[in-house]
Formats: structure tokens, sequence, C-alpha cells
């Protein structure tokens, strides 16, 4: 059985969200799906998820980003805990 990670977010974490899901209602079912990945998953050893390990950060520092659609979600790890630290939407133009 794989290990079960902790989960906790931050208040900047829930404020952005917050006002994430009044402007996207589909947005609280994405996230549900991201807590069970990262609750299973979040180094992403599987290799089968679109998590990605930040480059500029110093050695020891357990600094990642999940993606799902136009939805980026930044979370850190220390042990089995998992830190929820922001999320944000990337604009309709940011690769055109």
């Amino acid at each position: 059985m794989t290990p079960q990670f902790r989960i906790i977010t931050t208040s900047r974490f829930e404020r952005a969200l917050k006002k994430l899901v009044a402007q996207h209602p589909g947005l609280p079912e994405l996230f549900r799906r991201l807590i069970d990945i990262l609750k299973t998953d979040p180094h992403n050893r599987s290799r089968q998820h679109p998590i990605k390990k930040l480059e500029a950060v110093p050695a020891g520092e357990d600094q990642y980003r999940i993606r799902s659609g136009r939805f980026r979600f930044r979370y850190d790890t220390d042990g089995q805990v998992v830190y929820l630290k922001a999320c944000s939407l990337r604009r309709e133009d940011t690769y055109r």
C-alpha cells in the first residue's frame, strides 16, 4: 500500500482558491482530483501526473507545481506533509 500524505493549506492558498471557485464552478471537482493525486504521489515518482519540481530552489527544499488545464497549484513537501501554498489561473494569451 502506498503511504498517504497529509494535505495542509495555507490561508493565502484558501483565499486564492475561494476567488477562483467563484469564477470557475468546475474547479472544486478538479481540486478534489488533485488532492487525491497529492495524497498518494506528490513527488511524481510514477511519472503519471503533470507535476514539476521547481528549479530555482535551494537544495533540500521540496517545492513543486502541479497543473491541470489552466490552473496551477504550488506546494511544498516536508516528510509526509504537503503544504499547498498558491493557486493561480494561467491567462489565455500566455503562449500566443
